[in-house]
């Protein structure tokens, strides 16, 4: 006899929503921006050691996974700063509603890309 009304839901019979995509990514580029915030203060240490390091370390960034380790960067704390607002309003008592949470996330995923590409072409039309 099976049980098609488990208990416990597993990733088989789990429909998905935006809000539990939502969380689970901003868990992830939590953690993420952590790393990166460390490799930032490591980069910034080679300015002590002298200018060849810190050239070394340009260098890289001026390549192609340099450039997108730097979008991708971009874009993992547009989706935290944006996912943290969304946050925010729900510490306030705001957006429990399914339709206002599934709104809010789909704003989250689409204005973090959207400033993403923002950041990308304000950058390059600054530094080119």
């Amino acid at each position: 006899m099976t049980d098609k009304n488990p208990i416990s839901p597993h990733i088989q019979i789990y429909n998905w929503h935006i809000s539990s995509l939502i969380s689970i990514s901003h868990r992830i580029t939590g953690i993420i921006n952590i790393i990166i915030v460390t490799f930032i203060f490591f980069w910034v240490a080679f300015l002590l050691l002298g200018n060849s390091n810190y050239e070394l370390v340009q260098k890289f960034f001026e390549g192609y996974f340099g450039k997108f380790l730097i979008i991708g960067t971009v874009w993992s704390f547009s989706f935290q700063i944006l996912s943290e607002i969304r946050h925010m309003f729900w510490d306030l008592g705001f957006g429990f509603e399914l339709k206002t949470s599934n709104i809010t996330g789909l704003l989250v995923i689409f204005g973090s890309l959207f400033l993403t590409i923002f950041i990308f072409i304000l950058g390059r039309s600054l530094f080119i």
